[in-house]
């Protein structure tokens, strides 16, 4: 690394704070312009077991929301508001994110500066990140963070013409606010300013959509990318010329939007939040976040109807099995078995009443089914196989497993995902791949699989809000992040997924 005495004043002073362990987590920059830039630039490559990784979220022109999507993504999360990034922060799993130090540039040229103060504030009281902000004493943003245990490295310099760097505006896009093609072009910071500053006008429908899924808007990289997720969040109460802008805006996306349902939706009606899915045939069940499970036809979302089943309380997985029967986990991590149509065979009814009597003793933490075998995840990692040959179990995970599926294939095979954030194949009675299926530097929330004529298929979603449809045996899959946090998957036989959100129901057909 280049010199720091040399070539950043005060850059010697803010490197002893980060590796000051009992330094306050909170490192306040005045002056220095592009200190943090140069700090970012000239960080670690990778964070090792001693190394926090440097994310840099430059704060010219952002509200608290926009800083708080912004951060949120670099930490690995989801958060709808400011309030959301530090619950989550503070209260959920975090998966294998390293150490993090933040690295926030020119406050003075946020659009709250005030707002994000606070946010930032906020982050600093947590223990997993420190903080570093550029900020001019004498504002008021300044005097709110120097109240708390702060340090603070002046870092004065002059720029060329002996004055300090004046901020950059974010531009105003105006009436552009209602153009569904500029507001997919343009910076997605002036937009999310754009829409906070103008509360009053709902541009037709764009603006509640925008603040529903800002942080995978402003994550995305194309025009195209964004048209789609906004015609995933965008309500039947929209400026009904807005569906079909979108839809051509989004057709070089490699997703199509087939059917939507959003919070506020009348014709289908929006089914409620959703806690967890499953396909069974033509039918797609949807448990809400009281312990309900709709019916919808998979096809359109219609409503067919509810469950008959005996569970008070939240279900967290869905499992229904070849014979028509439906298995329910509930949030105690106890089994419930909702009988099809058809008979049961004597030896599944057996199955399934031992698979009961243990998840009594042993609350499960995952569910899935298919012929003759039931499979549940447990919250020390491994993965238990009851099958009417036996039991066979595989240690997976490192952590809690959080979600399962299995395939009924030529050769049947289950797919687990854990807190660490691994996807895992693994055949009952054989050794688990030791490579992961898939992987992400966050706990897995939910897992779908079936077979389709094209070969199997795995749907996954992490806590990160992103979303991966897998061709299993040719090892390609295909990204998808529909803006809130994701509370479920399924796929269907024909090859769609389905997202399931708390404010909404997205059902995904890949292109080609």
């Amino acid at each position: 690394m280049p010199s720091v005495r040399a070539e950043r004043p005060g850059a010697a002073a803010l490197l002893g704070w980060l590796t000051d362990p009992d330094a306050p987590r909170l490192c306040l920059v005045t002056g220095g312009p592009g200190l943090l830039d140069w700090l970012a630039a000239h960080g670690p490559r990778a964070a090792g077991r001693h190394r926090s990784a440097r994310a840099l979220v430059p704060l010219t022109g952002r509200t608290a929301l926009g800083t708080a999507w912004a951060v949120a993504d670099h930490l690995g999360v989801v958060a709808a508001s400011p309030g959301d990034l530090v619950r989550a922060l503070a209260t959920g799993e975090t998966g294998r994110t390293a150490r993090t130090v933040l690295l926030l540039p020119a406050l003075h040229a946020a659009a709250e500066p005030a707002a994000v103060a606070a946010l930032v504030t906020d982050l600093a009281r947590l223990g997993r990140v420190r903080v570093v902000v550029e900020a001019r004493p004498g504002t008021a943003a300044y005097a709110l963070l120097a109240e708390g245990r702060v340090t603070v490295v002046d870092a004065e310099v002059e720029d060329e013409d002996g004055e300090r760097e004046n901020p950059v505006p974010a531009p105003s896009l105006g009436s552009g606010l209602s153009d569904p093609a500029l507001v997919c072009a343009a910076d997605p910071v002036a937009v999310t300013t754009g829409y906070e500053s103008d509360p009053g006008d709902a541009h037709g429908g764009l603006r509640t959509a925008w603040l529903r899924a800002g942080q995978a808007l402003c994550a995305a990289r194309t025009p195209a990318d964004r048209a789609l997720v906004l015609l995933g969040v965008l309500g039947d109460g929209a400026d009904p010329r807005l569906r079909p802008a979108l839809e051509e805006l989004a057709a070089p996306a490699p997703w199509r939007v087939r059917w939507t349902r959003v919070t506020g939706d009348v014709a289908p009606p929006w089914p409620g939040p959703v806690g967890a899915l499953a396909v069974q045939g033509g039918t797609l069940l949807a448990a809400d976040l009281g312990g309900t499970v709709r019916l919808l036809a998979a096809t359109d979302a219609r409503p067919l109807g509810r469950l008959d089943h005996p569970v008070t309380g939240r279900v967290t997985a869905l499992a229904p099995a070849p014979d028509g029967t439906v298995l329910l986990l509930d949030e105690r991590g106890r089994l419930h078995t909702v009988r099809g149509r058809e008979p049961r065979a004597p030896y599944l009814h057996r199955l399934t009443e031992a698979v009961s009597t243990t998840l009594s003793r042993h609350p499960g933490t995952a569910l899935a089914a298919i012929a003759g075998s039931v499979v549940v995840g447990d919250r020390l990692g491994s993965v238990h196989a009851f099958g009417l040959t036996g039991l066979h179990q595989a240690a997976l995970h490192s952590g809690r497993v959080t979600a399962v599926a299995a395939v009924e294939s030529a050769t049947p095979f289950v797919c687990s995902g854990g807190t660490d954030g691994a996807v895992r194949r693994w055949t009952p009675g054989k050794e688990a791949d030791p490579r992961p299926l898939a992987e992400r530097r966050a706990p897995v929330v939910s897992l779908a699989a079936t077979e389709t004529p094209h070969g199997p298929i795995l749907a996954a979603a992490w806590a990160d809000g992103t979303v991966e449809l897998h061709d299993v045996d040719r090892r390609t899959h295909l990204a998808f992040r529909p803006g809130p946090p994701v509370r479920s998957v399924a796929v269907t036989d024909d090859g769609a997924l389905i997202v399931g959100l708390d404010e909404a129901l997205i059902r995904l057909e890949r292109v080609g």
